[in-house]
């Protein structure tokens, strides 16, 4: 009897002695993706997504950084049948790979806002997730969406001065990967819909329809006006995929 207390005495100081030591952290990998919708992925060529990964209920940051790397496979990406289990990304597949140091599961909140470059067009998506210290999450790993276009005005400059009542609009269209557009390619610039909305000194007066230059990317329309302070909307819109984008400018007639 006096044993078996002696033996229980000895492993309950045992199991205290162990408990007293904090858990050893473990390294998680978390690969991080960001793709463009109905396109390819955010990598280098466009500046990248900037990443945020924090613990859900503390709001702690746990690591933060910017994808790298190359927009992926066109062929497997934006062709082929997609096949449940198999990864859309390959070693070169623009991406964040963050280290985390866990010493228990820990429900993670992240997110991206992309694309990092374009101010005007940053958009930011995210998603929760638990993480298992050593259990890492690799190969595509979390992919996040970013919808729409990456819409540049190229004419009129902002707050430009015309010396012409007849005023070029000009704008640059791409999709929030970089992957560009035009007529019958991948990003087939038929289907979507470009216009220019303008206002003179707050009152809408019409909108007018930009076409395909000729240029990848590039969509112009003529609008002619009077003496005044203008302001151009230009918005690129996809019926089938609700893709969008925005950018405006102002300019002014003599």
């Amino acid at each position: 009897m006096t044993n078996s207390i002696n033996a229980k005495s000895i492993l309950f100081l045992i199991m205290s002695f162990l408990l007293s030591f904090p858990s050893v952290a473990q390294e998680t990998k978390l690969m991080v993706r960001v793709k463009s919708k109905d396109a390819k992925f955010i990598g280098t060529s466009i500046g990248g997504a900037k990443i945020y990964i924090r613990d859900a209920f503390s709001q702690d940051l746990l690591a933060e950084g910017i994808t790298s790397g190359s927009t992926g496979n066109t062929e497997v990406i934006m062709k082929q049948a997609h096949q449940r289990r198999k990864n859309l990304s390959d070693s070169n597949t623009a991406g964040f790979l963050a280290k985390l140091d866990l010493e228990k599961p820990t429900f993670i909140t992240v997110e991206a806002v992309a694309p990092h470059n374009a101010s005007h067009a940053k958009v930011k998506s995210s998603t929760q997730l638990w993480v298992i210290p050593g259990k890492d999450i690799v190969g595509d790993g979390i992919v996040l969406e970013i919808p729409g276009f990456i819409v540049d005005i190229l004419s009129p400059q902002r707050h430009e001065t015309l010396d012409s009542s007849l005023v070029e609009l000009k704008a640059n269209i791409i999709m929030m990967c970089g992957c560009p557009t035009s007529p019958g390619g991948m990003w087939d610039a038929n289907d979507y819909e470009v216009k220019a909305i303008i206002s003179k000194e707050g009152k809408k007066l019409e909108e007018i329809t930009l076409k395909y230059t000729g240029k990848t990317n590039t969509f112009s329309g003529n609008f002619k006006g009077s003496s005044g302070f203008y302001e151009a909307v230009i918005y690129a819109y996809d019926s089938v995929t609700g893709n969008t984008g925005v950018d405006k400018t102002n300019f002014i007639l003599p």
